[in-house]
């Protein structure tokens, strides 16, 4: 019996996912792999008291995780495994482990509320990546949204949370460890990850080319000052990010002023069933 035209569509469908793909493909998925590892060991050292190596390996999870979005696209790969992948890893690399670290720091002072704080931070969070997934999926969004992030995304939330731990390694944690600093932090940031706050995306950002070699110059100056004083640099980084967030509502306003309204949409034809259908006798006759 000869096959039919959707058995052999759907044969040529399986010999397709089956066939051997170039090892480069998996290297997005292997960034993501990688910054889950280093999210999972920050937990393990702050288990073990090592403060300042937990939070190294968060920062080398943000840096996976930019690396896997950037990797993905410059080779054009993209599916649904790597976007689930990736969300899976976010929510414990930026979600349960800054949430144990600062736990394990300072909220446990606290016990029932710091521990309240810890999973109120990982569930925002969670909420975060999934409202994120879903809008992705939507073709009307708002120009002016390209330029922004609804909210505080996932790897700034998580190195805001663990800011006082970060900045204690510079001025000593006689305050930055009490746990009223780090609860009000904990509950900002989970707030506004889960707000429609605009907050700025260095995706679509464009550089004049006369700001190009003065950008290039400030950039290496960060990493040196990232080298020679890695603590005090991510601090004062921290503090900055915290003072753009309403410098970018303010230009999010502007930019929706100027934004022109969209077109009403044509309303749809009547019906048919709702159409009043006159008897026979009732209709008028043809010219």
């Amino acid at each position: 019996m000869k096959p039919s035209g959707r058995q052999m569509l759907l044969a040529r469908e399986r010999r397709r996912r089956l066939r051997a793909r170039p090892l480069l493909h998996l290297l997005p998925n292997l960034f993501t792999i990688l910054g889950l590892g280093a999210g999972l060991t920050g937990m393990r050292y702050a288990f073990d008291s090592r403060y300042e190596l937990a939070v190294a390996l968060i920062g080398v999870a943000i840096l996976f995780d930019g690396l896997d979005g950037r990797s993905a696209r410059m080779l054009r790969i993209t599916s649904k495994l790597g976007a689930q992948l990736d969300s899976l890893a976010d929510f414990l690399s930026f979600g349960v482990a800054p949430a144990i670290i600062v736990y394990l720091w300072s909220l446990h002072e606290v016990r029932g509320v710091g521990w309240a704080l810890a999973m109120l931070f990982a569930t925002c969070c969670a909420m975060r990546l999934a409202r994120f997934n879903v809008e992705l999926e939507d073709p009307e969004k708002p120009r002016w949204t390209l330029y922004f992030f609804s909210g505080i995304p996932a790897p700034a939330a998580a190195g805001l949370a663990l800011l006082p731990l970060i900045a204690s390694f510079v001025l000593g944690d006689t305050v930055m460890r009490a746990w009223t600093l780090n609860a009000a932090m904990f509950l900002f940031v989970a707030l506004m990850m889960v707000s429609r706050v605009p907050t700025f995306s260095i995706k679509r950002i464009r550089v004049a080319p006369q700001y190009i070699v003065p950008l290039l110059v400030v950039a290496m100056l960060v990493v040196v000052f990232l080298v020679t004083e890695p603590w005090a640099t991510l601090s004062v980084m921290g503090v900055l990010y915290l003072l753009s967030i309403p410098v970018s509502v303010m230009v999010a306003q502007r930019m929706q002023r100027r934004e022109p309204e969209p077109r009403p949409r044509e309303e749809a034809p009547e019906d048919s069933a709702s159409v009043r259908v006159l008897p026979l006798d009732q209709r008028h006759p043809r010219g």
